[in-house]
């Protein structure tokens, strides 16, 4: 599934290698979840897949030709766009003991090895994604309490400015039971 739509307004899953045969297999473990998937076969492209849109998450083979996983997680965590995705690093069993730490130092959330084991792969970036859906959900409910306060501050200094002419009660108590309403609603009451 490589397609350029995304769920919940956001993000799907960035798959970088080098070697066809491991995106396939990648895509093959994590085709039942039902994200977007976009391959990058290169730290370059990696780096232009995530300037052109968001991503809940990106899995990271360490070892490729020119940008390495390591450098381009070092870019990646470089910007201010990109350095929130969390990033898997994906390597050979037969790798450098130290990578693992090199990845984490980088700015890993996680580290695999290959041959992986698609349930855990599949647990692993579900939780990720799970991650993701709640914040975009948190950064919505914070966009909207900002702007129940910005509407309840300007409703309070009309309301002010009125009881300091002569006051309308029928209208002020209406305002009043508006204002009630907002703040209730801002509680979840």
């Amino acid at each position: 599934m490589n397609t350029e739509a995304t769920t919940d307004g956001g993000a799907g899953i960035l798959l970088v290698d080098d070697m066809e045969d491991n995106l396939i297999a990648l895509e093959a473990a994590l085709g039942s979840l039902n994200e977007p998937i976009t391959r990058a076969r290169s730290g370059e492209e990696a780096m232009k897949a995530l300037l052109r849109r968001p991503f809940a998450l990106v899995l990271l083979d360490v070892r490729m030709p020119g940008m390495d996983g390591f450098e381009t997680a070092a870019n990646i965590k470089r910007l201010d766009q990109t350095k929130d995705v969390p990033i898997i690093f994906l390597t050979g069993a037969d790798d450098d003991s130290g990578y693992a730490f090199r990845g984490y130092a980088t700015g890993a959330a996680d580290y695999l090895t290959k041959p992986f084991d698609p349930w855990v792969l599949r647990a692993k970036v579900s939780v990720f994604l799970d991650l993701h859906r709640k914040n975009v959900q948190l950064e919505r409910l914070l966009t909207q309490e900002k702007s129940d306060a910005g509407e309840l501050s300007g409703r309070l200094a009309v309301l002010e400015e009125q009881l300091t002419d002569t006051p309308d009660v029928p209208a002020l108590r209406k305002q009043v039971q508006e204002l009630r309403h907002l703040v209730s609603r801002g509680r979840g009451i």
